[in-house]
């Protein structure tokens, strides 16, 4: 969604007020300015759990530390968000980058 442009800011709202209407019980926004507004939209709208995280790796651990069996894990981004590197961390995998 970075490559939006000027709609960017708007994107991220829309799709944190998608998560609550889903009825997502978690999202972890990872980044800054953006994810700071998805997180607030998502909240907002009405998702019980929020976390705000600055990078991947530690996007991966706070994960790993509180999924359980039968959890489903969905990862959105553009591609310059890297955060297929979050589900290969959680499958086990080699991280890579680009």
């Amino acid at each position: 969604m970075l490559e939006l442009g000027d709609e960017s800011v708007e994107a991220h709202h829309e799709v944190g007020r998608m998560a609550a209407e889903n009825g997502v019980d978690l999202l972890v926004a990872v980044g800054g300015d953006l994810a700071k507004q998805l997180a607030l939209s998502a909240g907002a709208a009405g998702v019980p759990d929020i976390a705000l995280v600055g990078d991947n790796g530690t996007a991966a651990a706070y994960l790993e530390s509180i999924l359980r069996p039968g959890d489903v894990v969905l990862v959105k981004a553009s591609r310059g968000g890297q955060l297929w590197q979050i589900a290969q961390a959680l499958n086990g995998q080699a991280v890579t980058g680009l």
